[in-house]
């Protein structure tokens, strides 16, 4: 029973270094997609079901909205967005991953910078897709408006 039990349990081995890679290439895409001011391409890397925990702002949770969160970002031509990940981790199902990073807002006269995680989920067609994404600033928040 001992030697059935563990002949049923074994998996196909997934090659968690691939998909770290295709993760992490993904994401390059991604921040060059917002970083060219493609709204359209930006939001593509979001899985039907995504949810964006934008700061100071309500979760975003179509594609509309996430659509509009990502509007002023990308949208006007004197701001550009980009990040980068310094950590990928892939479960060992090779299904779900998530990566942190930190991003860089240049705006004038003065930008932003902070961090990120974002969820990844590989889809049925076999592409990852980040199904859910949240970044905050490093910079202290503004004093209150008298």
């Amino acid at each position: 029973m001992l030697v059935f039990s563990a002949a049923c349990s074994t998996s196909p081995s997934v090659d968690l270094a691939a998909e770290e890679k295709a993760i992490r290439d993904a994401d390059v895409q991604w921040s060059k997609a917002a970083s060219s001011h493609d709204l359209n391409g930006t939001v593509s890397y979001y899985a039907d079901d995504a949810s964006v925990l934008p700061p100071n702002a309500p979760i975003a949770t179509t594609k509309d909205a996430i659509r509009a969160a990502w509007s002023g970002l990308v949208g006007p031509p004197d701001i550009t967005v980009s990040w980068e990940e310094t950590k990928v981790e892939v479960a060992h199902t090779g299904d779900l991953a998530y990566a942190i990073g930190t991003y860089k807002i240049d705006l004038k006269p003065a930008g932003d910078k902070g961090k990120f995680v974002e969820v990844w989920k590989k889809q049925a067609d076999g592409k990852w897709k980040c199904v859910a994404d949240i970044f905050n600033s490093d910079l202290p928040p503004a004093p209150p408006a008298k």
